[in-house]
């Protein structure tokens, strides 16, 4: 329920979290968004692969931020529809002090994320209705301020959301966002890329602008202007993050995006 009525699910038209939700197997869609997700799956069934494979980075990026970097504050934004292995249960598990806030402004998640985001004891979870769009909203939040201290290291966290925010509102985002962290803070960005043109983003794109979902491939050197300035964790802006050592790699058509975890000095 929303604090003013009953939420509008609006189950009749497709929805790109419940899209990605149903890529990873899970259950909480409808008719309209498997219809559009099996469109794209017959463009290019290894979509499938890539939205796995990115649900995989989140939990090792979020346990390299523990482990190696120390972090202990998480600001998620874009949470998407709750499944297995979120932001908070992998960095409670390895740190149960841990702190995490989620940001999203859509009604479908908000309904998820309000029943499922359950934080550990020692550590605390909040859940934000704000629009990734006005930055301020979300810095100025009194749930946000209550939950995490800015004066200490944040990992920011974009996981496959800047692709669906034209260029002239996501780096403003991203930049406002990274300016309000102290140093030692982290960007971590998964990004859908048409760079392989074997993935056929182009018609994908077009799947999803046909169901009013707006779609924003970007290149490497665009996923890189998001870390101006940082320090870049791992193999950078790359198809991949670490693998278990003997672990075979996906192709990169296969993944459809790139990934990263940078470090503001």
């Amino acid at each position: 329920m929303a604090a003013d009525g009953p939420i509008d699910l609006r189950t009749d038209v497709p929805h790109s979290a419940r899209m990605y939700n149903y890529f990873l197997g899970g259950k909480d869609n409808f008719p309209a968004d498997r219809e559009a997700a099996e469109k794209v799956l017959a463009i290019a069934p290894s979509i499938r692969t890539g939205a796995i494979a990115n649900r995989r980075f989140l939990g090792s990026a979020v346990t390299y931020l523990v482990r190696e970097a120390g972090i202990r504050q998480f600001l998620d934004i874009g949470t998407g529809i709750p499944t297995e292995d979120n932001t908070h249960e992998v960095a409670q598990s390895l740190a149960p002090d841990a702190r995490i806030v989620y940001v999203d402004n859509d009604p479908i998640v908000l309904a998820h994320a309000r029943a499922l985001l359950k934080s550990s004891p020692e550590g605390r979870t909040a859940y934000i209705d704000a629009d990734l769009r006005d930055p301020r909203s979300i810095l100025d939040h009194p749930d946000l301020r209550a939950t995490l201290d800015l004066t200490q290291p944040v990992a920011l966290m974009f996981i496959a959301t800047l692709h669906f925010v034209p260029d002239e509102e996501a780096y403003p985002v991203v930049q406002t966002l990274m300016d309000a962290l102290p140093s030692g803070s982290h960007l971590v960005i998964s990004h859908a890329t048409a760079d392989f043109p074997s993935t056929a983003f182009q018609e994908i794109v077009k799947v999803y602008t046909a169901s009013g979902i707006t779609l924003v491939t970007r290149t490497k050197a665009e996923v890189e202007r998001f870390y101006t300035g940082m320090e870049l964790a791992g193999e950078g802006v790359s198809p991949y993050w670490p693998y278990p050592e003997g672990a075979e790699r996906p192709r990169e058509e296969d993944l459809g995006g790139y990934i990263a975890v940078g470090r503001k000095p």
